[in-house]
């Protein structure tokens, strides 16, 4: 009985070759030189071809600014004086270039002088720089080269410097010490640290470092910091891939639903002769912030936190579990008593700004401004300090605060950018400064476009650099009330456009409920004829906290998107319903719902540019997305399998009962088991995002993959679905990484062409190019 069954799938396996040889005939087949001519698309080397671009700025005193271009001939160094509204060359590059050749027994080129952190002494004849960690001074007048002598030891980026660069705060052995930088003697500040409840520790579990977490007082005698308390928290675990046993990593990574999470005492260490630490008089807090899923920036700094000017009081706001409630303390640094100064809670995640947090306290008027959405819309709101009662409410309307940028105490004045005020995109970023009660709210940067500012130190002048996606930088000099005094550099892009240069087509569409505009780029091939059909392919990344595309400035490489494009697709990025920096309803959208991931945007917007864009094949769609987009990709495939027919899924968090605690627990909510929704026991309200539940929805190619050691997004997430699938009895495709962490490492460009090769094959029916590889 064996023989014969074996003959017949010999016969159908050969049948099937010589079918498959036969139409692979007909399939064209892409080149190495078709695929070389894509990837020039995202050649970095690009951003050199975009000229007349300002970096570097600086204000040097009350009427000169400092500033570097580059020009076809090279860098230029440019000295401003806004009096009379003149530029010049900053000094003699020739001159300097020379003296730095001899100083250091090399060659440098005026047209390149590799020097940075440039600035002048305010009589305009003394240049300062620095050259490989090394620091001169250059009297222009005297053509004087002048290396400064450093006796300060150097540092690491585990150590955190004092404000007055004398010491630096690290960790050792659970402990937090400290370093004398100029004699590098080194002191112990606590000393009941221990593993699993050390002192600074920076563990998120998504994230971890060996830096310490603190703030330093202004006056680098007093540091504000914690105790994490890990112990009972459940672990996570990796494995290495090489000859022999496995190397194990494993650290503490609380999970949604967990008893036990990342908890912080918080205290603050006094310096001096004999060390102490003051121990806060409050409940330990939970481990959350106001603005990301972190209480430290990437710069190890101890985030919602603020110290007086004497370094007497120490603010800081608590949060819940849950993110729900805020709380806004002062602690008094001698005595750790606590002292409650305002509580918000909100139905769904309470946060105190775009990427930083806005709430201020304003020790010297007794006053504090705070952050809320209550409106529905991101505003910032005065109250007194000492009856913390609301004075008025400083900013109102259809529009988001996004950033405070200064807080001019003297003038009573606040400078912050916003978005969704002016007309057009509502992502475009803005420039304005309102008085404390609300009044003489002015746009310091009218024009349109997003904008990058800076500020002199008394506000009255503005160095202001905006763009769109089509329109590349204008920097021009503005004062105090946005007036243009005088431009000082257009970008020129003549360069770019002659490497075949492709604008992005920025577009607005509706969204799902018919309503709401949303936004996005849409990226054809060069050689786009809408009388042929070009598949689509969909980048992804949901959010919560950002959007596929967020930043609508000038850039001459956008991903790979135009690279891909060039490949015979239509790519289109949007922000969906669900992302940040519009509405708090608009933001709330998906709440307790993140299987969404904007999903449903993304295809009505995918049809409505269809009527626009002729030669858009929505017949053939394809997604892809890392992260939170290989979350929301594989999702695509599965909970949309009719419209989407290929998906390249990377690292996704495809199930955030598997992912950090701090993440889930924020955007679903705390988890919750049985009788969900009158379900049978054994359901929970995260059911609705695990994408494992409906992987047996596929119908399309499906590639997943992920890095061995990815220690953001856990692998396991992937295994869940990998498990699923197999269970399902489904075809997909799979590539795991060998030891790569989050973003793939050395494997990234390897990952890019496999993934332009899937959507060619499976979309276009053509054969990838054979031998290229993505440099």
């Amino acid at each position: 009985m064996k023989t014969p069954i074996f003959n017949f799938f010999t016969s159908c396996s050969l049948l099937l070759v010589l079918v498959g040889c036969t139409s692979a005939n007909k399939q064209k087949q892409f080149t190495v030189a078709e695929y070389e001519a894509a990837a020039k698309h995202m050649d970095r080397g690009l951003y050199s071809k975009v000229l007349h671009q300002v970096s570097g700025s600086t204000f040097i005193n009350s009427n000169h600014l400092l500033y570097t271009t580059n020009t076809k001939d090279g860098k230029k160094f440019i000295l401003v004086n806004t009096d009379s509204k003149t530029k010049n060359d900053a000094f003699d590059q020739e001159k300097l270039a020379k003296k730095l050749s001899e100083e250091k027994n090399d060659t440098f080129k005026a047209s390149e002088l590799p020097i940075y952190d440039v600035t002048l002494s305010e009589d305009l004849e003394t240049l300062y720089f620095s050259i490989n960690r090394e620091k001169y001074s250059y009297n222009i007048k005297e053509n004087s080269l002048t290396k400064k002598s450093n006796s300060l030891q150097k540092t690491s980026r585990k150590e955190h410097v004092s404000p007055n660069g004398k010491l630096a705060a690290y960790i050792y052995n659970y402990n937090l010490w400290i370093r004398d930088l100029t004699t590098n003697k080194k002191t112990q500040l606590t000393f009941d640290g221990k593993k699993d409840y050390g002192y600074a520790t920076n563990n998120a579990g998504w994230t971890k470092s060996d830096g310490a977490v603190l703030k330093w007082s202004p006056n680098s005698d007093k540091i504000a910091t914690f105790q994490q308390d890990a112990r009972g928290v459940g672990m996570m675990y990796l494995t290495a891939t090489n000859v022999g046993h496995p190397k194990l990593e494993a650290w503490k990574h609380p999970l949604p639903g967990d008893e036990k999470i990342f908890t912080i005492e918080r205290v603050i260490i006094h310096l001096g002769n004999t060390p102490k630490t003051v121990r806060l008089k409050m409940k330990p807090d939970f481990q959350r912030g106001t603005t990301t899923d972190h209480i430290a920036d990437w710069n190890n700094e101890l985030l919602d936190a603020q110290w007086n000017k004497e370094g007497t009081k120490f603010a800081f706001v608590s949060g819940s579990r849950d993110h729900k409630i805020a709380h806004l303390q002062i602690a008094d640094a001698q005595t750790g008593g606590v002292t409650s100064i305002h509580k918000e809670e909100v139905e769904t995640y309470y946060e105190s700004g775009v990427n930083a947090e806005n709430w201020r306290v304003l020790f010297d008027s007794n006053e504090f401004i705070w952050y809320s959405e209550k409106t529905d819309w991101g505003h910032i709101y005065l109250y007194d300090l000492t009856t913390k009662k609301l004075k008025n409410q400083i900013t109102s309307g259809n529009f988001i605060v996004k950033q405070v940028v200064n807080v001019d105490e003297k003038n009573r004045q606040i400078y912050f950018t916003a978005g969704c005020k002016e007309e057009g995109n509502p992502y475009h970023n803005y420039y304005y400064k309102v008085n404390f009660d609300g009044s003489n709210f002015t746009n310091l940067t009218p024009d349109k476009g997003t904008h990058k500012a800076i500020f002199s130190n008394n506000n009255n002048l503005i160095i202001d650099t905006y763009s769109t996606t089509s329109i590349p930088p204008t920097t021009v000099l503005r004062n105090s009330i946005g007036e243009k005094i005088m431009e000082l550099e257009t970008a020129d892009i003549s360069e770019l456009i002659k490497n075949n240069w492709q604008a992005p087509n920025e577009f607005s569409v509706k969204a799902r409920d018919e309503k709401t505009d949303l936004y996005g780029v849409l990226f054809l091939p060069s050689h786009y004829n809408e009388n042929n059909k070009y598949p689509v392919l969909n980048y992804i990344y949901p959010g919560p906290q950002s959007g596929s595309v967020g930043n609508y400035s000038f850039r001459p490489v956008w991903r790979d998107f135009q690279a891909v494009a060039e490949l015979g697709f239509v790519v289109v990025a949007v922000d969906a319903m669900g992302t940040p920096m519009r509405s708090k309803s608009f933001h709330d959208f998906y709440y307790g719902n993140m299987g969404d991931n904007g999903l449903p945007d993304n295809i009505t917007a995918i049809k409505q540019l269809a009527k626009k864009y002729k030669g858009m094949d929505i017949d053939r769609v394809g997604i892809w997305g890392h992260s939170g987009g290989g979350f929301a990709s594989t999702r695509a495939v599965f909970a949309y399998p009719d419209f989407y027919d290929v998906a390249v899924s990377g690292a996704g968090n495809h199930d955030n009962r598997n992912y950090e605690a701090d993440w889930g627990e924020k955007w679903q909510g705390l988890l919750e088991k049985g009788n969900i929704e009158g379900k049978a026991d054994g359901t929970t309200n995260y059911d609705n995002q695990a994408n494992q539940l409906i992987a047996k929805d596929l119908k399309g190619k499906l590639l997943i993959t992920h890095g061995s050691m990815d220690d953001n997004v856990p692998p396991s997430n992937t295994m869940l679905v990998v498990e699923a699938l197999i269970n399902a009895n489904k075809d997909f495709d799979m590539i795991i990484f060998p030891n790569q962490r989050h973003g793939y490492g050395k494997m990234t460009n390897y990952m890019t062409r496999k993934r332009w090769d899937y959507f060619v094959t499976h979309l276009l029916n053509a054969k990838p190019a054979e031998g290229f590889q993505l440099k």
